[in-house]
Order: structure tokens, then C-alpha cells, then sequence
């Protein structure tokens, strides 16, 4: 029988390759972190029953979940204002069957996302930004 400290310890590697492989799914990196907390928790403590380990488990995977989402909302950056912060170009052109492109701001490439979806944006018309939705940026033509 595999004795649960390896199980626990290669649940963890599994959840962290996940996750550095790219998974979507918020709780992965919580979760990791708890398995193989829990794999040196079994070591040291190896009378813990199974259901006392996934009690534990989901426990700290839920905890650590909002400790991550906590620290992740105070760590939120908002977009630094500059004279020319408003303006944008088009990189790769908006249609009204796409309403998602990229732009140049400040000098950088940002996905968007074109407020006014019927209205076409080809690549070099000059956009306002009008907000931010997590990494992506909220525009409108400046026409």
C-alpha cells in the first residue's frame, strides 16, 4: 500500500503542474499548496484517518483560496494615469463579428475589447480608453 504522505506529496506536483501548464481554474494553486501541506501533516502525524486528511484537505484549500483572493485584490494595480494615457492605436482590427483586437498603449500591446461592437476598427484608427476589465482593455473610436 502507498502510504499517504507520497499520495498527498504527488497530489500536490500534479495540482502545481497543472497550474504552471496553464489550467483555468482559480482553486488549483490552493489546492496544491494544501495537498502538499498535508503530505508533511500525514508524515508527521500518520494516524490521521483518510477522512480526517480530506476534511483537512478541503479545509485548507478553501482557506488558502481566500488568503490567495485577498492578497491578489490588494496587490490590483489600477492603470497609471499619463498625459497620453487616454489614446490608443488599433494593433489588430476590430469587426462587428469580432468585437475583441489588440491595441498600442503607452507603448505596449493590450488585448480589448471595442465598447461599440457594430462599429468596425481597422489596424492604425486612433481609440480613447475608457476602463479596464482585469488585463484587458475597454475602448471606443475616438471618431
Amino acid at each position: 500500500m502507498v502510504p499517504a504522505p507520497l499520495i498527498w506529496f504527488l497530489l500536490g506536483l500534479a495540482l502545481l503542474a497543472a497550474e504552471w501548464l496553464g489550467a483555468e481554474f482559480d482553486g488549483l494553486l490552493a489546492a496544491a499548496l494544501a495537498a502538499l501541506a498535508l503530505s508533511v501533516l500525514t508524515a508527521v502525524l500518520p494516524g490521521l484517518v483518510l477522512a480526517g486528511q480530506l476534511l483537512l484537505f478541503a479545509a485548507a484549500t478553501a482557506g488558502l483560496l481566500a488568503l490567495l483572493q485577498r492578497w491578489s485584490r490588494r496587490r490590483e494595480r489600477s492603470i497609471p494615469a499619463s498625459g497620453a494615457s487616454e489614446q490608443a492605436t488599433v494593433i489588430s482590427g476590430f469587426s462587428s463579428n469580432e468585437p475583441s483586437g489588440r491595441v498600442r498603449w503607452q507603448g505596449q500591446s493590450w488585448a480589448a475589447t471595442n465598447l461599440e461592437p457594430e462599429r468596425t476598427l481597422p489596424p492604425g484608427a486612433a481609440v480613447l480608453v475608457m476602463g479596464r476589465d482585469g488585463n484587458r482593455l475597454q475602448v471606443l473610436s475616438e471618431e
